[in-house]
């Protein structure tokens, strides 16, 4: 029989990119592999990464606090604290803090292919390799995501 996975609030995985907090909730290990959450906290007035496509899996975002802004191909969507966005296979996407406060967003990856991708880019990290666009994009290659250069 599986066990509970109880994460606290000072628990869980940290992973500083940036100005972006990253906190793993659940990698997979608890879902087989199903659902990964992760805790995503926006310094005031941060872009996302570059606006992408993933291939093989559905990701959500819940804003808990601030203002969210997402951009879906040629639309930007204000998302105030208890708005939902699901993101489907094959949407192009991206997101940013614009506001003058930190933003706090419940994240999900179904399945948690994309769980590691975090901790790859905290590894290139610290190896010295500075994160921007185009390293973010190498990164997202190894997990069926592509950048959606067609909005670029």
């Amino acid at each position: 029989m599986a066990e509970l996975s109880l994460v606290g609030p000072q628990d869980g995985e940290t992973i500083r990119l940036g100005p972006t907090l990253m906190r793993i909730l659940e990698d997979g290990s608890t879902t087989q592999h199903r659902l990964g959450i992760g805790e995503i906290t926006l310094a005031p007035h941060t872009q996302g990464p570059p606006q992408h496509r993933h291939a093989q899996h559905d990701e959500g975002f819940y804003v808990v606090s601030g203002t969210v802004h997402f951009t879906v191909g040629d639309t930007t969507h204000a998302a105030p604290a208890g708005t939902l966005a699901m993101i489907p296979p094959g949407v192009p996407h991206t997101f940013a803090n614009l506001g003058d406060e930190p933003a706090l967003l419940l994240n999900t990856f179904t399945p948690d292919l994309y769980v590691q991708y975090f901790r790859d880019l905290r590894d290139m990290i610290a190896g010295g390799q500075e994160l921007t666009p185009e390293s973010t994009i190498g990164v997202m290659s190894r997990y069926a995501t592509v950048p959606a250069t067609d909005f670029a």
